[in-house]
């Protein structure tokens, strides 16, 4: 949830550092990928103690709930205007200036940039922060109803406490810019896993100590966020960049901040329709009942950490031969590449779908199933986790296809898809939560991103040299055939779940609910890779060659 697209950023830079610069100098920038994937899914991991952490002190009661909505507020902003600000407009921005101004004169004039800007991001969220903390209980009001008062209330505090957060984040992000410029990626990719691993630590030491443990991980969430931003500076001190205020004056007429500017505005519009996503589905999830919220949230952080375990890694490895083979023109080998990535997610996300579809409630048992989050909890998270799952497979192939219009400088359409996108995912939303609760909620998404998937397949058409018919042809067939393999593999998993769960039962979660799910994953894989290994399904090649490279 927080930080991960900041690594995906650096991951994106590197890749496109490294298809500019010599062979020597892309090696290099490939073990800054590798390093930074590595550090990606241990920022992932983290961040999932950190929800288990959550889940231990805060269940999913009406504390939880105002959590997840007061740090869902400032975190909002910062994807919207930090991220944004700094992948959009100021990395390319910064590297113009280093590659164009050179000697000491030039370096004078970027370090005037660097400080007017570094001066711009802090007085405008200062200003922004201000101004939200004294409308926080305007701004509540759009998730709360008058019944609520007491957790609105709570959400107020929770609120304040952390809205500073979208200061120090923002200026960590601009030091990140200037780090991703200077082709320095491993620290940024470090601070998420700080961030957690503080959040954490803290909640377990001022928990006690404290009104209630929301307030506890508040306060991690805010020390988090400013350790992140000191732990950069250092880094970018060792370069012989200085970091200083200017005056506001030179700050809002620097010709660099101006061109940040004005790269920046025209993007706003469609990230804050796919931010207000969020805004909307938390604004109906507290309408639908204490704890939907959460059990939202628990739900997504499962997903997204199964996700990023390899459709964030496949999409990553093969943009830069996707890019190759569309400048040289090269459609053949790219319809192929594209139809065989296509193929390894299938062969992926599809049984990890039947799996956790199946064996949901004892994962989330295994995962969350401490303190405050009781069986109630587990059966909440269990019903919004199905519709969750069931859409895994149209993310990853998002997030496979998406970069099939970057490879052609295609920005375009994959943003008017994620408009279409959260159009489709607040219209279904709003027909299905009264009925369904936050499982209506969670199917909206998935409703949603199949139609993103339909979409981004459409839109493909436009270039007549991608075989988008036989491509979509293809996936449609692979898809029915690990459908059916993946029921096959479900067989072994029936038959032996309730004797294991019996037989361990009475001891910690981790003996009776962690050895039934790794010797039913074990089975239901042993039993996937055999209808693969019968049929010569050429997949397993592909996918050892593809991570061995």
């Amino acid at each position: 949830m927080n930080n991960e697209s900041e690594n995906k950023n650096e991951l994106e830079s590197a890749i496109s550092n490294q298809e500019q610069t010599p062979s020597k100098k892309s090696k290099s920038i490939a073990r800054s990928g590798i390093s930074l994937s590595v550090l990606t899914l241990f920022s992932r991991i983290m961040g999932l103690i950190r929800e288990m952490t959550k889940a231990k002190f805060l269940g999913t009661s009406a504390y939880s709930d105002a959590f997840g909505i007061a740090f869902m507020i400032p975190n909002l902003c910062r994807r919207l205007f930090a991220e944004n600000s700094i992948s959009v407009a100021f990395i390319p921005t910064f590297k113009g200036y280093l590659e164009d101004n050179q000697g000491e004169d030039g370096k004078k004039v970027t370090q005037e940039f660097i400080c007017s800007t570094f001066t711009l991001v802090t007085f405008l969220t200062v200003i922004f922060v201000s101004l939200g903390m004294i409308f926080t209980p305007w701004i509540l009001r759009i998730f709360y109803n008058t019944e609520s008062l007491d957790a609105m209330n709570e959400g107020i505090v929770l609120t304040r406490i952390m809205f500073p957060y979208l200061v120090v984040i923002s200026v960590a992000a601009f030091f990140q810019g200037i780090l991703n410029g200077l082709k320095i990626f491993s620290p940024s990719g470090f601070t998420p896993i700080l961030f957690n691993g503080i959040v954490v630590l803290l909640t377990y030491i001022l928990a006690p100590r404290m009104a209630n443990p929301a307030r506890a991980m508040a306060v991690g969430v805010i020390t988090g966020g400013c350790v992140q931003a000191i732990f950069q500076l250092p880094f970018v001190l060792k370069n012989n960049w200085k970091i200083y205020f200017t005056s506001l004056k030179k700050a809002f007429t620097n010709p660099g901040t101006r061109k940040v500017i004005s790269l920046v505005v025209p993007t706003i519009l469609g990230m804050a329709c796919y931010q207000v996503n969020d805004v909307v589905s938390s604004a109906l999830a507290t309408r639908a009942g204490e704890g939907v919220v959460s059990s939202l949230q628990y739900s997504l952080r499962l997903q997204e950490l199964i996700l990023g375990i390899f459709a964030v890694s496949i999409g990553t490895v093969i943009l830069p031969d996707l890019t190759g083979f569309a400048k040289k023109l090269e459609w053949n080998k790219f319809n192929c590449l594209l139809t065989s990535s296509i193929k390894i997610i299938s062969v992926i996300a599809i049984p990890v779908t039947f799996y956790a579809f199946f064996m949901g409630e004892n994962i989330i048992t295994l995962v969350f199933g401490t303190g405050r989050f009781d069986a109630e909890s587990v059966a909440l998270t269990n019903k919004v986790f199905r519709y969750h799952i069931i859409g895994l497979d149209f993310i990853a192939l998002n997030r496979i296809i998406s970069p099939a219009f970057y490879a052609q400088q295609n920005t375009k359409s994959p943003t008017l898809a994620g408009i279409l996108n959260f159009v489709v995912n607040i219209i279904v939303a709003l027909c299905l939560v009264k009925p369904m609760g936050g499982e209506g909620i969670a199917l909206a998404l998935t409703v949603a991103s199949a139609v993103n998937t339909i979409l981004l397949f459409i839109f493909l058409r436009k270039n007549k040299t991608i075989g988008v018919g036989k491509i979509a042809g293809s996936t449609i067939l692979y898809s029915l055939k690990m459908v059916l393999f993946s029921l096959l593999a479900l067989v072994p998993v029936y038959f032996i779940k309730d004797p294991l769960v019996n037989f361990f039962q009475g001891h910690s979660r981790f003996i009776s609910q962690g050895i039934p799910v790794l010797v039913t994953a074990i089975a239901f894989g042993i039993t996937g890779v055999i209808c693969l290994v019968i049929t010569k399904d050429q997949s397993i090649k592909a996918i050892t060659k593809k991570f061995r490279r």
